[in-house]
C-alpha cells in the first residue's frame, strides 16, 4: 500500500498529525503571538490542520502549506473550502526542503515533520531560514521521557541518540540560535487518543472495504503500528511543542 496513502486514511480521524488536541494547537498558536496579517508558512503541513486554525485566529493572514503527499494536499483543500479559508491558503505539492518562499514569514512551523530536514536540528537551520528577524519558530519533536528500552528502539527502528531528553531538546535550540518562549509537552491522553486514532482509522478503513486489494496490507499494517506502541514506545517517547524566537 502506498505509504502516503496509508498515512492520510490512518489520520482521517486526527489530522493535527501529532499527538497534540485542538485545545493545545490554539494555546501554541495564540502564545506564537503573530498579527492579524501575518504570513505563515507550514512546512510538512499534512491536511493543514495547523495553517488552517492560524487563519481561523488571524483574519487577515495568508498561510502556504508544503507536503509530498497528494492525499493530504486533497484533504487540505477540501478543508479549507468547508471552512470558507481557501482564499488564504496556498497549497504546494513539493518537498519542504526544497522549497523556495517569497519573502521570509511571521510564523514558520514543522510539527511531527523535522525527519524532512534530517532531526531538529536541520529544522531549525533549514526551516528556520524562512523565518522574518522577528518571527516565530514553531516545531513539535519527540524526546526521551525515559532512558529508551530496547523494546522501544525496536518499535521506533532508532537508536538511543535519535532523541534527547527534553533538557537536551532545548539545547540543541540554544545552541542552534532560538530560545524558547513557550511550550507544550504532549501528556498521555493527547498520545492516546492520537495513537488510537491512527490506529483505529486505518482499521475501520480496512474493515469497511474488505474488498479492497489494499485492505489486508492496511489491517497488518495497524495491527504492527499498535503493537509497536503498546509493547514499545508507550510512556518512553514524548513529544514537545516549541514557539521559538531568535536568541
Amino acid at each position: 500500500m502506498d505509504r502516503q496513502r496509508l498515512s492520510s486514511i490512518a489520520h482521517s480521524h486526527h489530522p493535527i498529525a501529532a499527538p497534540i488536541s485542538g485545545v493545545s494547537v490554539n494555546r501554541l498558536l495564540r502564545r506564537a503571538d503573530r498579527q492579524p496579517a501575518a504570513r505563515i508558512l507550514d512546512l510538512g503541513c499534512g491536511e493543514a490542520a495547523w495553517a488552517l486554525q492560524c487563519l481561523a485566529l488571524l483574519p487577515d493572514g495568508h498561510a502556504d502549506g508544503v507536503d509530498l503527499s497528494p492525499y493530504a494536499m486533497e484533504r487540505a483543500a477540501e478543508a479549507a473550502a468547508l471552512r470558507g479559508l481557501a482564499d488564504r491558503l496556498t497549497l504546494h505539492e513539493r518537498d519542504a526542503r526544497t522549497f523556495v518562499a517569497d519573502g521570509h514569514h511571521d510564523l514558520v512551523m514543522c510539527v511531527g515533520s523535522t525527519h524532512a530536514f534530517d532531526g531538529f536540528a536541520g529544522t531549525l537551520d533549514l526551516a528556520g531560514r524562512h523565518v522574518h528577524p522577528d518571527g516565530v519558530l514553531l516545531v513539535g519533536e519527540g524526546f526521551w521521557q525515559v532512558p529508551p528500552t530496547s523494546a522501544a528502539l525496536a518499535a521506533l527502528d532508532a537508536g538511543p541518540a535519535d532523541f534527547t531528553d527534553l533538557a537536551g531538546l532545548v539545547d540543541v535550540a540554544e545552541k542552534g540560535g532560538w530560545t524558547p518562549v513557550y511550550a507544550h509537552v504532549s501528556d498521555a491522553a493527547e498520545w492516546d487518543d492520537y495513537e488510537w486514532s491512527w490506529v483505529g482509522s486505518l482499521t475501520g478503513w480496512a474493515l469497511d472495504n474488505p474488498g479492497h486489494p489494499d485492505a489486508v496490507e492496511a489491517l497488518a499494517a495497524a495491527r504492527e503500528h499498535r503493537d509497536q506502541w503498546l509493547r514499545g514506545y508507550r510512556g518512553v517517547l514524548g513529544f514537545a511543542t516549541l514557539v521559538l524566537r531568535r536568541a
